[in-house]
């Protein structure tokens, strides 16, 4: 007796039973391709911003549906996990003045408008350096950013001109906002924004809240571009942060701007 009539099927069924299987298979195979792909350049995104950026090649291979999709990431361990534990780079214990928070229940309507600004470290095998991070507000846009191998006041500075030379002329009615830290509230930094017409403002005492945008895309770079990572020396470190702040700005897609990237809200409204 042959093995098909033992169980009870026909030559043809087995045949077209082990068809369907290796084209299963097949798709399996192409779509891990495909997210591994796509990992290089965001490599922790989420499955479900995956499975969006996805959906043109997803369709070209065949009906796909997102409990199927988050099943294969599970089946070959590419389920992103969370991962969180920051270190405090703000000093609020200074003489320097405390501004105003003057952002607070604003509506936010367009690109320019506020630009929201934080410090995170990134470890070294000689230490941490310092990500100075410069973010519009509405596009969730890295508009300027400097890595520096201390606190001081320079690596803000830097930050802030890189901003101001990307969005030179177009910064009418612009706010800058931060915590109270050392570096935003220091003399030279106040001055830079003050020359360049920016109002400042700043967070109210024991609310970091009121900056979770900010802290929110330091998270982002950590998590999701592997900046939590403790990289060889500085050099590596830069290559990192600039190549992760780069897909960050043009290839990340956000939740809250329509699955959209930073640049595309940010040029679409004709800021750039």
């Amino acid at each position: 007796m042959s093995l098909c009539g033992y169980f009870g099927i026909t030559r043809q069924a087995f045949y077209k039973s082990r068809k369907r299987v290796e084209k299963e298979e097949l798709k399996e195979a192409l779509i891990v391709e495909l997210v591994q792909e796509k990992r290089r350049e965001l490599p922790r995104l989420g499955g479900k911003k995956l499975y969006h950026l996805l959906q043109e090649d997803l369709s070209a291979i065949g009906k796909i549906g997102r409990d199927k999709f988050f099943d294969i990431l599970g089946q070959n361990d590419l389920l992103v996990r969370p991962k969180k534990s920051y270190t405090k780079t703000t000093n609020s214990f200074h003489h320097f003045r405390k501004w105003k928070n003057l952002i607070k229940d604003l509506a936010v309507t367009r690109p320019n408008q506020v630009w929201v600004s934080d410090i995170t470290y990134i470890r070294t095998l000689t230490g941490f350096v310092y990500l100075f991070l410069i973010t519009d507000l509405y596009s969730r846009k890295i508009v300027g950013w400097s890595l520096s191998r201390s606190l001081s006041i320079e690596g803000g500075i830097d930050a802030l001109k890189m901003a101001l030379i990307s969005c030179v002329n177009k910064l009418e009615s612009l706010t800058h906002h931060s915590d109270r830290g050392i570096q935003y509230c220091s003399k030279d930094y106040v001055e830079m924004l003050q020359e360049a017409g920016i109002a400042i403002s700043m967070t109210e005492e024991n609310h970091c809240y009121e900056n979770a945008v900010a802290e929110r895309v330091n998270g982002i770079l950590k998590d999701e571009f592997y900046l939590d990572a403790t990289f060889n020396d500085f050099e590596q470190a830069l290559s990192a942060t600039a190549s992760g702040i780069r897909n960050y700005n043009e290839k990340r897609p956000h939740w809250s701007l329509d699955l959209r990237t930073p640049s595309q809200v940010y040029n679409q409204a004709g800021a750039a």
